[in-house]
């Protein structure tokens, strides 16, 4: 209770809720007892990060709210637009190495602050001091491992040409060496091409292509890929059924984004028998994207959608996913290629799906 009585004087004491008398007697107070003192310079430093971390909030929330003002009277486009995206993206390249220091110089100066907290503040006893150098070489280790990740970001040269993107969609692995399934037009006229998962970029190159049922394999080839032991999905053999949910991630934006929906017609685009129609909600971007069940086995890759209907979009069937690997595999370079065979996602719920499916979709650039 007393700690309460003290903790509330303090407080008080900050806010300038005392009088004369009062700020008097405390100040007193404070220059007789250093645990006192102590808890008035931690309770100062507390109330500052507090009204900081709400001043950011509040500053967050106002530029949302400008965000999605212009979003909604149509003054900004958030579709994915290589020629928009260019400059910022040039940006980042010129100011990386800055940026990076910056940060470093962040670091140091917390730890700086902290020290000189530490040499100017009034004795404490010997735990007291024991618990500010653990936390100090907490932070210490944390800033390290900061200046580690920063200096691996800036020793690791973006992978991306400096010209004009010529397009961009989604794949997803079939072989955790590198092998990736989209469709043939998201790589069609391209020269080079990369792939992009959690902000690291692969350099890939086509090693099979199908435009007849728009289909195009890729192969990571670049020597920071690590290969990835057991793929979380496998490609369902058997039909869908009429109205059997279904979900999809993909890459209409730099980040992946997940929609869910149900499959509306056994037959694609002008009754085409290999492909099938689902109500789902897609944009640019989402081309190539893998199509799953609700136990998490692809059943197809998207490939279009009726520009005049909302929701109405095409996927080629896993058939033809089956179909392109085999042809692929009687060339000798590409013959040990292994479709996962097994889902070790049947059971989990969709978030935790999601979270296993992810880290094998990408985003596909064209250049």
């Amino acid at each position: 209770m007393e700690d309460l009585v003290l903790l509330d004087t303090v407080e008080r004491y900050l806010n300038g809720q005392m009088s004369q008398e009062e700020i008097a007697k405390f100040e007193l107070l404070r220059t007789q007892n250093a645990d006192i003192d102590q808890l008035v310079v931690e309770q100062q430093m507390f109330l500052s990060q507090l009204n900081h971390y709400g001043e950011r909030r509040e500053y967050k929330h106002q530029l949302h709210q400008v965000h999605s003002h212009l979003l909604d009277a149509g003054l900004i486009d958030e579709t994915p637009d290589e020629q928009k995206g260019a400059p910022i993206i040039q940006l980042w390249r010129k100011y990386k190495r800055t940026v990076a220091v910056a940060a470093s110089i962040a670091g140091i100066t917390a730890l700086t602050i902290s020290g000189s907290l530490h040499l100017l503040s009034p004795k404490t006893t010997q735990s007291d001091l024991q618990m500010l150098s653990r936390k100090m070489n907490e932070l210490e280790g944390k800033t390290n491992e900061q200046s580690k990740k920063i200096n691996q970001l800036i020793s690791t040269p973006a992978k991306s040409p400096e010209g004009p993107q010529k397009s961009s969609g989604s794949s997803f692995l079939i072989d955790g060496s590198g092998y990736l399934v989209t469709n043939s037009h998201v790589v069609s006229g391209a020269t080079t091409l990369v792939v992009v998962n959690k902000g690291r970029e692969y350099i890939a190159r086509k090693v099979y292509n199908d435009n007849v049922n728009d289909i195009a394999i890729l192969k990571i080839e670049d020597e920071d890929w690590k290969t990835v032991t057991n793929l979380p999905y496998s490609i369902r053999k058997g039909t869908v059924d009429l109205g059997e949910e279904i979900f999809t991630l993909g890459y209409p934006r730099n980040e992946v984004v997940y929609n869910r929906g149900y499959m509306s017609a056994r037959s694609g685009y002008n009754d085409d028998t290999l492909s099938i129609q689902i109500a789902i909600g897609a944009n640019p971007g989402n081309s190539g994207g893998p199509l799953l069940d609700r136990n998490g086995d692809i059943i197809g890759i998207l490939s279009n959608r009726d520009k005049l209907a909302n929701e109405v979009v095409f996927a080629s069937k896993a058939i033809n996913i089956n179909k392109a690997i085999e042809e692929l595999k009687r060339d000798s370079a590409n013959h040990s290629i292994k479709i996962p065979n097994n889902s070790r996602l049947k059971g989990m719920d969709r978030v935790q799906q999601i979270k296993k499916i992810q880290d094998c979709v990408f985003m596909v650039k064209g250049y």
